[in-house]
């Protein structure tokens, strides 16, 4: 698969894998710090000091997983092996939703930041229309799939000149205005900040470990040591420790509490770190700093934006190649190989969560989706331990004790009490998560379940196809959709046979097929003499029932094809084929012609219910001159093969 940093590579080193870590980890203060303030008041140091811990848990959890399961996708593939397809969807359908709401909070923030240049981008429509600018440069960029190894090393000096100026922001800010008073004597917990205030901003800091989803789904190319790749992790680890608790340490001293608000959430929500250096002294040093910040956020925050798109695309690619998605959807683009159609998807769904224009919104349903990944991912990882004890782990977390004929990993199990006490907390304390995540998980599953049926699968089994299926292009059709009148005698076979080769699919592979429709009536020529709704014969339905089973055998023998069976009462056969075509809106119609009519462009339409036209011939002008699609006529050649003849589109 080509994507934005691997494209023909073959293998991932550690610049391409330090941007798609540290670009989330960079980029997630500029805009989570405003939220968590505004929650957790004076004890904002102390919640990411709480989160720096959890991380460290969480990516023991991820190194030991996408090590032992080196796949494309984190949580949804630990899930996989741990339970089952369907535990694995609810994890991927999690990490979806919260990296559609990246994209869209790293979009509203970077015209925030933006702002700074331009004041018209820091409200309003002006900023609307920004953020949906970055979204849709973010999709194109990820459906063109164009990078190079220089390109990602000039992002990672990006990201890395980012954070200095991070920490220069820091140290200057500790400098003028540290004051531990300032700090603890607006503390009173329980009511500023209260108990669900903490609890939520500690669930909104997981923002930051998006990377982890995204660097997990790239462990099978990665050309790294281990020793590098612990170096990597724990390296993110340590920069959530520094740089988030140093940060918030200024924020909560150089913009204090004031009445129980927070006056860097009321008054620089979408740009808080612009907030703070505002508060600096001399003013030329605050106005250096100012657009400094606001340059250096408005880049890295749109590369996370691609980052986050990017992790998106390869856990589509996951879920297409193990069918849990329609192939449809993880369609590869025929010369970019990137999952185009989800990636536009996305686009749009993230450009309708700007509309929105609401970050405390968007950061509860964040909150949600990763929460119940990050639990589902702990729970897996503690599974692991027992369904596959003897499996090779490059890498086993510490900390493991004997329990119930297995070892138990104790930061995998604490990891998954935290994150599950977290998403129980964010689904009772926030009405958005509440509504809006349980709403798109359960619809998730039914999606899942009802595609699972419909493709004749086992919910919890897994099925896999080849990347080449994604690439192919769909297998171009004669006819989605084709009515044929059966006959009650030999030829039917033909003309099923000759409609399903119409619609039917040449893919090799099954799960990838979409279906058409063979439309097979019966139809009973009702006399005059009778009412249209008069009871049949006994022997007649009879051979209804069995020419129509028949014709279904037939042609779902062909790949791709469905027959859908009816009877039709009428009293001209030739208008009833009309009437019929145009309701079920079909675009052809195969009837049935002898090799005597065939020279004079009629047929014998004479099945023993289909009688009392003055000629046959009538019947098959009739449907040529008033059908309102292809109508296509067929018998057996000479030497008994079925032939075909085309009539002029009607």
């Amino acid at each position: 698969m080509s994507d934005a940093w691997s494209q023909g590579s073959g293998s991932i080193g550690w610049p391409r894998l330090g941007v798609i870590i540290w670009t989330s980890l960079a980029s997630s203060i500029y805009f989570s710090l405003g939220i968590v303030s505004g929650h957790a008041l004076g004890l904002t140091p102390l919640v990411y000091l709480g989160a720096g811990l959890f991380f460290a848990l969480t990516a023991m959890t991820y190194l030991e997983g996408a090590k032992m399961h080196p796949e494309r996708a984190g949580s949804t593939v630990f899930a996989r092996y741990a339970f089952n397809e369907l535990i694995s969807f609810i994890a991927a359908a999690a990490v979806l939703l919260d990296y559609v709401i990246l994209i869209a909070v790293c979009a509203l923030t970077a015209a925030d930041y933006l702002a700074t240049f331009v004041p018209a981008f820091g409200h309003g429509p002006p900023r609307v229309a920004l953020a949906l600018a970055v979204v849709a440069y973010v999709a194109i960029v990820n459906v063109l799939g164009f990078s190079s190894l220089r390109h990602a090393r000039q992002l990672l000096a990006i990201v890395a000149l980012d954070l200095l100026i991070q920490l220069v922001v820091i140290v200057i800010g500790l400098v003028l205005f540290f004051n531990l008073p300032t700090i603890t004597d607006h503390i009173h917990l329980g009511s500023a900040p209260s108990w669900s205030g903490v609890i939520y901003a500690l669930a909104i800091t997981t923002v930051a470990f998006m990377s982890l989803e995204s660097a997990s789904g790239l462990s099978g190319e990665l050309a790294i040591s281990r020793t590098g790749v612990r170096r990597i992790t724990w390296g993110a680890s340590l920069t959530i420790l520094v740089v988030y608790v140093g940060m918030a340490l200024v924020a909560v001293t150089a913009t204090p509490v004031v009445g129980g608000h927070s006056t860097l959430a009321a008054s620089h929500l979408g740009a808080p770190v612009i907030g703070i250096v505002e508060r600096f002294h001399p003013l030329a040093l605050a106005d250096a700093l100012k657009y400094t910040v606001a340059a250096a956020a408005g880049l890295t925050l749109i590369a996370a934006a691609r980052s986050a798109m990017l992790g998106l695309s390869r856990l589509a690619f996951s879920l297409a190649t193990n069918r849990q998605i329609p192939s449809a959807l993880g369609r590869l683009h025929p010369q970019r190989a990137t999952p185009f159609v989800l990636i536009c998807l996305a686009a749009t769904i993230a450009g309708a969560l700007v509309v929105t224009d609401d970050l405390d919104f968007l950061f509860g349903i964040f909150a949600f989706g990763a929460m119940l990944a990050f639990t589902i991912a702990h729970l897996s990882i503690c599974v692991l331990r027992y369904r596959e004890p003897d499996r090779p782990r490059p890498y086993r977390m510490p900390g493991g004790i004997r329990w119930r004929g297995g070892v138990l990993p104790l930061p995998a199990a604490l990891g998954a009490l935290l994150s599950g006490a977290g998403w129980i907390t964010v689904v009772v304390l926030h009405a958005g998560a509440r509504y809006v995540g349980l709403a798109w998980v359960l619809a998730g599953i039914v999606f899942f379940v009802l595609y699972r049926k419909r493709e004749g699968r086992a919910i919890g089994a897994r099925v896999t196809v080849p990347e080449a299926v994604l690439r192919a292009r769909a297998p171009e059709r004669d006819f989605g959709s084709i009515l044929v009148p059966l006959l009650g005698g030999a030829l039917d076979d033909d003309l099923v046979q000759t409609a399903a080769l119409l619609v039917s699919s040449e893919s090799a592979d099954e799960a990838a097929i979409d279906r058409a429709t063979i439309e097979a009536i019966w139809i009973f020529r009702v006399p005059m003499s009778l009412p249209l709704d008069a009871p049949l014969p006994e022997p007649q339905l009879k051979a209804a029932r069995a020419a129509l089973a028949r014709a279904k055998r037939v042609g779902e023998e062909y790949r791709g094809v469905e027959v859908a069976t009816a009877t039709v009462r009428a009293r001209r056969l030739g208008q009833a084929i009309v009437e019929e075509s145009r309701r079920r809106g079909v675009e052809a119609i195969v009837l049935a012609a002898d090799e005597t009519a065939r020279s004079r462009a009629g047929s014998l339409l004479g099945g023993r219910t289909l009688v009392g036209e003055s000629t046959v011939s009538e019947t098959i002008r009739y449907v040529v001159d008033r059908a309102r699609c292809r109508v296509i006529l067929t018998a057996p050649a000479r030497a008994s093969a079925p032939a075909r003849l085309a009539a002029p589109d009607q």
